[in-house]
């Protein structure tokens, strides 16, 4: 990927879009807007994208029934901008494939920080070759899918980036920040509440009980391992 990107940037407030696209493009980037889900998926499905950042609340398609059919089709980059205090929705969307979000009101240079080690993050994809397993799970790097017991657990991208970033380094505990840079890119100075609620869903997805982990662990005040 060249330094130049083009990347989409979709929300119904005029103020939010005009400062968004003057970060994004004193970085250099080509930025498209839209004011609502309609135009943002007209948008999404005629040009050729690197990024889109996505607010939830819009007219028309929502940010999370867009970030369904984005994924459903593509692995762009995506990273949600969602009202403070809105957990569910960064949920929903993470688990519908979003890559990040940002919530309101944000500080435009982390967005722009963001977006930039996102794009690196998509043109430098990490060695994920061979297989890994622990317990009765078992990660194919190739095919970048996972089976439990057998069955297939249906990942996003970014987790199954950080499952396979833990059980590559059985019982070695990683920071929050540590994470953020390994498996996101992203600056340790950065916000990390994204990891946490990675490690929620991951939880869910293959633990046999979520709320007692029995491979991917908390070392309280210090961060997560994965012990096999």
């Amino acid at each position: 990927m060249s330094d130049m990107a083009t990347i989409l940037v979709v929300d119904d407030d005029p103020i939010v879009r005009d400062v968004v696209v003057r970060y994004l493009e004193r970085d250099g980037h080509r930025t498209l807007v839209a004011g609502d889900g309609n135009h943002a998926d007209e948008l999404l499905r005629r040009e050729a994208l690197d990024l889109v950042v996505l607010d939830v609340m819009l007219p028309g398609r929502d940010g999370l029934a867009l970030s369904r059919s984005i994924r459903s089709r593509s692995s762009l980059p995506i990273i949600l901008l969602t009202a403070r205090g809105e957990e569910a929705d960064r949920i929903v969307g993470l688990e519908l494939g979003a890559d990040d979000y940002v919530t309101k009101p944000f500080s435009p240079r982390e967005l722009a920080a963001r977006v930039r080690a996102l794009l690196r993050r998509a043109s430098t994809q990490p060695d994920q070759r061979g297989a890994l397993s622990f317990g009765d799970v078992v990660l194919d790097g190739d095919a970048r899918e996972v089976t439990r017991a057998g069955g297939e657990v249906a990942l996003t991208a970014r987790e199954f980036d950080l499952l396979w970033f833990l059980a590559s380094h059985p019982r070695r505990v990683f920071s929050r920040d540590q994470l953020m840079t390994s498996v996101w890119g992203y600056e340790p100075a950065l916000e990390t509440g994204t990891v946490t609620v990675h490690v929620r869903r991951l939880r869910k997805k293959i633990e046999a009980d979520p709320a007692r982990p029995r491979h991917l662990q908390t070392v309280w005040g210090v961060g997560y391992r994965l012990v096999p």
